[in-house]
């Protein structure tokens, strides 16, 4: 009998959670979201119900027990967060939830120190993690300082608190913003203050490289904070829109141009480790050629967007879930190190944009040898809308790379 199994979100990393699911039991999964969204509105792999008020604690708190109430004839059921929102409110209402539900993820001190960004890069200034140099704004004080000068340029500019920088928009809100100038610099804190954004602005040098001297590191910590799992992936291509730059578009498992992976991987596991982290964490990593180090750009207190790969490779990470938490089961660490590609975008995107020569055809090699997936792209799939949303997609992503060649 397939375990209780509740989703937290409606975006494409719920998506590939359902898949996880249903790839192991071959049944739709229960998903609970605010609002409808594409990944996911029209699936058949998902039954989904949504809540307007979701994402306000008292509303969560109350939606989740009646769920609980209604689905734990069975045991407790196993929640997953889809969404830094709700990972954050499944662990702040932890206590009111443990009735019904079990899940891995941080503590909500960790969670917080992830979640927003000057506290993450204050926290952990004093460790063994590498961060590009960096200053931080106030956006609650009236002045604006001047950037010092000390700063190389270009700069990249982006929001402490990602949460509360997506509610108050603007227009041609960036996800992060290059600044060439201290003048351009400027105007754009300005803008964000304009837009009553409060809390705090991270200004960082740029770490000079094209996407492909992007990383995406996953782990899986199990709840007793052994670590049980890590990849290691060179990124080829990310998102070029400006909303969504960050989010990864193509990605090789196993492939590093760079060297290193062993000993990064093992510094980012003891980090893990040392800090009593639970549950999947992804870093967001940057080679810096000029020191070669991997940076921290950032880190995920969940598994991301682009974590389905690990099930590609033989990782389900529901699997993972249930039989840590349901079946008190512990496995060996284990580095994935086979290469496998996630492509999100179609073959001609990799040829077109990708702009390093030697992963370009490392990608197409695995391509056509069959090593590939798109995490949205799934034969157990049965909704014609969903599939036909997909083809859509493909040729407005054809769109999206010919409008914005560059990305920062």
């Amino acid at each position: 009998m397939a375990p209780n199994v509740c989703l937290i979100g409606s975006d494409m990393n719920t998506y590939y959670m359902a898949r996880c699911y249903h790839e192991l039991y071959g049944e739709p999964i229960d998903v609970i979201a605010t609002e409808p969204i594409r990944f996911t509105e029209f699936s058949s792999i998902v039954n989904i119900s949504y809540h307007s008020d979701l994402k306000e604690s008292e509303a969560f708190v109350r939606i989740l027990t009646e769920y609980g109430r209604n689905k734990s004839v069975q045991g407790k059921i196993l929640l997953i967060g889809c969404h830094d929102v709700y990972v954050r409110l499944m662990v702040e209402n932890k206590e009111a939830l443990s009735q019904w539900f079990i899940f891995n993820s941080p503590r909500l001190d960790i969670v917080d120190t992830f979640l927003v960004k000057e506290k993450f890069y204050k926290t952990y200034e004093v460790s063994t993690l590498s961060f590009a140099k960096t200053v931080y704004y106030d956006c609650s004080v009236q002045k604006t300082d001047p950037i010092p000068k000390d700063m190389y340029y270009p700069l990249i500019i982006k929001p402490s608190n990602g949460i509360e920088y997506g509610k108050h928009h603007f227009p041609g809100q960036p996800k992060v913003f290059k600044a060439n100038s201290p003048m351009k610099a400027m105007e754009f804190i300005d803008k964000v203050k304009a837009s009553g954004y409060k809390d705090s602005l991270i200004v960082q040098e740029f770490i000079p490289g094209d996407d492909s001297y992007l990383f995406d590191c996953i782990f899986y910590v199990n709840s007793k904070g052994h670590a049980e799992l890590a990849t290691f992936a060179q990124i080829g291509l990310q998102e070029h829109s400006p909303s969504a730059i960050g989010n990864c578009t193509v990605l090789v498992n196993g492939y590093n141009q760079f060297g290193n992976t062993d000993r990064t991987i093992e510094n980012l596991k003891n980090f893990l480790e040392g800090i009593g982290y639970t549950g999947f964490a992804e870093f967001d990593l940057k080679f810096d050629r000029r020191d070669n180090t991997f940076k921290v750009m950032e880190i995920n207190p969940r598994q991301a967007r682009s974590s389905y790969y690990l099930c590609a490779l033989g990782h389900n990470l529901i699997k993972y879930l249930v039989e840590d938490l349901l079946e008190n089961k512990e496995r060996e660490f284990e580095v994935e190190k086979n290469e496998y590609l996630l492509s999100m975008v179609p073959k001609s995107v990799i040829k077109k944009y990708v702009v390093n020569e030697e992963y370009k055809k490392e990608a197409l090699r695995l391509w056509k040898e069959g090593k590939v997936v798109d995490p949205l792209k799934y034969s157990g799939e049965k909704s014609f809308k969903h599939k036909m949303y997909l083809i859509l997609r493909a040729m407005n992503y054809k769109k999206k790379y010919k409008k914005n060649t560059h990305t920062i």
